[in-house]
């Protein structure tokens, strides 16, 4: 009896502990990891949002980029890290979905993080360079399928890969996929004509789009862009549901309390929600915020697993492994 009525002293005071840990939380900096080079979306978006949750917090909130093999040693740091709250990690649809099927990762991309977040999404735009003569995405199709011994698409990360895999296997097109060293220097080619398409990020390819380099056919997703208006959807057209999207979020390591993951949780959608951050996102990086209830750290675990779900089998299937 005495050895139970000390087992539950423990309990009490350990759950007291993190009872006042979480509610001294943040008691200094935290560090925000971003697995690719500083100045890219990822980046821009992270340093957006932490400078207004630093205020909510009132901590400092550090960036630290850490890139490399697609983000795989970013994430992994993370993985690894003490699950306190004071490091965290943003990532978004290639380091936290696509990577779990093309790499042997030393981690579990559900398991193995807590959902905080989501932060932000980013449909695609197809785009060529202004040298294809298609008007709309059905004469691209067709002018595809007419080439195909002589057309290309620039590939810069996976993300860019798997997206013409995509498009290759809802429209029974095969073209060939050119590994750049990201998507900048993708760009480049393609509008100099070294290639002829892409899929890529509306953050990337817009100013583009609005500079008349490229020539855009739509947008994948199911809305059009409140950044650029004038482009279709994929569904109005002519390719119904051909929806991906680069989303961005926020996870800490597995096992960081509720309450901690609770604060951080409240201070992004404190974020989302202020006026100037939103037009930033939106505006100056072509990015859509989500609604409220899509931000809760239930809501990005669900729209995670739903993602794994449905691309990592056609990943597997088509073999796409790294460059």
């Amino acid at each position: 009896m005495r050895s139970l009525y000390l087992a539950v002293a423990i309990a009490i005071v350990l759950g007291n502990v993190e009872s006042v840990s979480a509610q001294a939380y943040p008691s200094r900096p935290i560090s925000m990891n971003v697995p690719f080079a500083a100045g890219g979306p990822t980046d821009t978006i992270t340093r957006i949002v932490a400078q207004r949750m630093s205020t909510s917090l009132r901590q400092s909130i550090i960036v630290e980029n850490i890139s490399g093999a697609d983000g795989t040693i970013g994430v992994g740091r993370v993985a690894r890290a003490a699950p306190d709250g004071y490091t965290l990690s943003v990532g978004q649809w290639s380091t936290h979905v696509l990577n779990g099927a093309a790499y042997a990762l030393p981690y579990d991309l559900l398991k193995d993080f807590e959902p905080v977040a989501l932060l932000a999404t980013n449909p695609l735009v197809i785009v060529t360079n202004n040298a294809v003569p298609a008007r709309d995405l059905k004469e691209l199709i067709a002018w595809v399928k007419a080439n195909q011994n002589k057309m290309a698409a620039g590939v810069g990360s996976m993300a860019h890969r798997v997206s013409a895999v995509y498009f290759q296997n809802v429209t029974g097109t095969r073209f060939t996929l050119v590994p750049y060293r990201g998507g900048a220097p993708a760009m480049q080619d393609l509008i100099a004509g070294q290639v002829q398409l892409m899929f890529d990020q509306a953050a990337n390819s817009l100013a583009h789009v609005r500079a008349g380099s490229t020539r855009p056919y739509a947008v994948t997703a199911s809305e059009r862009l409140e950044s650029a208006p004038n482009i279709p959807t994929v569904d109005e057209a002519g390719l119904p549901g051909f929806y991906v999207s680069v989303w961005t979020a926020l996870w800490a390591p597995g096992a960081t309390p509720k309450a901690v993951i609770a604060k951080l949780n409240a201070a992004v959608m404190d974020a989302l929600a202020d006026p100037v951050v939103r037009r930033r996102l939106t505006d100056e990086l072509g990015q859509e915020i989500p609604p409220p209830e899509q931000q809760t750290p239930q809501a990005l675990y669900t729209y995670q697993k739903a993602e794994i779900e449905k691309w990592w089998p056609m990943i597997k299937a088509a073999n796409i492994r790294p460059e």
